[in-house]
């Protein structure tokens, strides 16, 4: 078969690349319910409550990876496009060892602070002793997430987009494996869902690196290993990091609003937490979608803007953004008609369970607006202008959505809290095909 690079089927082309990563984003957003509904299981809100305030730390420590991950994806697509193939495989060796170091700062850091950084996340009296636990197993499997993370982006640059995703898939089904069994079997709770979180990524990062070592066997220039090829220069590290760091700057802000968010949800008690977490799972559904069909075409977007072909490129995110909204139009469909069955599955108070339904009613309002939102998020990192794919996310997490949130909470109380979303993703879709247009004009120019 033919390098998806050199694909001439614009559609064909986007599944091959974007179906793999849409596949792997499911079973993440597989395991991360699988969490949730085990731990229902001990039919106490303040453990649902931990998982939902951890999960912004968890994607901090991700957005850690996306510096070297997506930072150096973004230079490797663009540097093949330009038949720079020894200069894309020094940059992956140097991202990989990058990723590593960093998981090993992050381990240190995260035990030591592990108390402060659970208030940080908004525990309180009731589920403290609960987020301590999750968070301690996850600061354990840094240097493994982070491998993990990063390695789906570098495989996926280098045309690895099989490898790429089964490795993603390989430590989401362990992970769900060994939550029935710390958690429905060994009655682990908390603790039983993180150490399932890290071993799962454990097994993925040793299957990228087998696959790393065989592809070096093979004489893959693309894909060096071994440290003799770690060979970073001043340009090479400025070129990944000026990309990465706004890239991980979007996740980490993401972080920050949900931080902000489940603060406010608090306030409303652990039932609010609970339903709000189990509503946002649900309705993560439509948006890793959106991210991994985005995050696929990344390569091909940068690799035909490295090789200047303009209209190409172009072609690709139209049809992108086409296919993100249709899907998050069927999902806001199936969110509203069956909302109730679906909070059933983890619920069985029915105030919660008509809660629940009633969030996801209203957070599944922006799904549509998502194709737009991440196809524009990761253009603008597959070219390079990682300042404004930051701008979207400053703008979607920080400078609409938190004052949104407080603004809305003072006029309409928890009602306002959980409408935020939608009101400022249907703001910020506007201002993205302003941002785009603007681009496209100027390039033309």
């Amino acid at each position: 078969m033919a390098s998806v690079f050199e694909e001439k089927n614009i559609s064909k082309a986007i599944m091959r690349v974007g179906l793999p990563a849409m596949l792997g984003q499911l079973t993440t957003l597989i395991y991360n319910i699988a969490d949730t509904f085990f731990v229902s299981l001990t039919k106490e809100p303040a453990t649902i409550a931990a998982v939902t305030l951890c999960a912004p730390i968890l994607l901090i420590i991700m957005s850690i990876a996306c510096i070297f991950g997506m930072g150096g994806s973004s230079v490797i697509a663009r540097l093949l496009g330009k038949e720079q193939k020894e200069e894309a495989g020094t940059t992956m060796n140097f991202c990989v060892y990058a990723m590593a170091i960093a998981g090993i700062i992050t381990l240190v850091l995260g035990l030591t602070f592990l108390h402060l950084l659970a208030k940080v996340a908004g525990a309180d009296a009731d589920n403290i002793a609960y987020t301590c636990d999750y968070l301690k197993y996850i600061f354990i499997g840094a240097p493994f997430i982070m491998l993990a993370n990063g390695f789906v982006h570098l495989f996926r640059s280098v045309g690895l987009i099989k490898e790429s995703t089964i490795g993603l898939m390989l430590g989401n089904v362990i992970n769900i494996v060994l939550d029935y069994v710390f958690i429905a079997m060994a009655g682990w709770g908390t603790a039983g869902a993180a150490l399932a979180t890290s071993l799962g990524f454990v097994c993925a990062t040793i299957y990228y690196i087998a696959c790393m070592i065989r592809e070096e066997y093979k004489g893959n220039p693309l894909v060096p290993l071994a440290p003799k090829h770690f060979l970073p220069n001043a340009k090479m590290i400025r070129n990944v990091v000026s990309i990465g760091i706004p890239g991980a700057l979007i996740t980490v802000l993401m972080s920050v609003s949900n931080i902000v968010l489940n603060n406010y949800i608090s306030i409303y008690g652990s039932n609010a937490v609970a339903s709000y977490g189990i509503a946002y799972k649900l309705d993560m559904i439509p948006i890793l979608l959106s991210v991994g069909l985005s995050q696929g075409v990344t390569p091909l977007v940068g690799y035909y803007y490295g090789k200047n072909e303009k209209k190409r490129m172009s072609d690709i995110v139209k049809y992108t953004i086409l296919y993100g909204i249709l899907m998050g139009a069927i999902f806001t469909v199936v969110f509203v008609l069956f909302g109730k069955p679906l909070a059933a599955i983890f619920l069985q108070d029915s105030v919660l369970i008509e809660q629940t339904a009633y969030f996801l009613k209203i957070l599944c309002l922006s799904a549509p607006m998502l194709g737009v939102i991440n196809m524009m998020t990761s253009y603008f990192q597959a070219l390079g202008k990682a300042i404004k794919s930051l701008i979207i996310t400053v703008l979607r997490n920080v400078a609409l959505f938190i004052p949104g949130v407080i603004l809305l909470n003072y006029f309409w109380k928890l009602n306002g809290v959980i409408v935020a979303q939608p009101v400022v993703e249907t703001v910020l879709t506007i201002i993205c095909i302003f941002m785009y247009i603007k681009d496209i004009n100027s390039n033309n120019d």
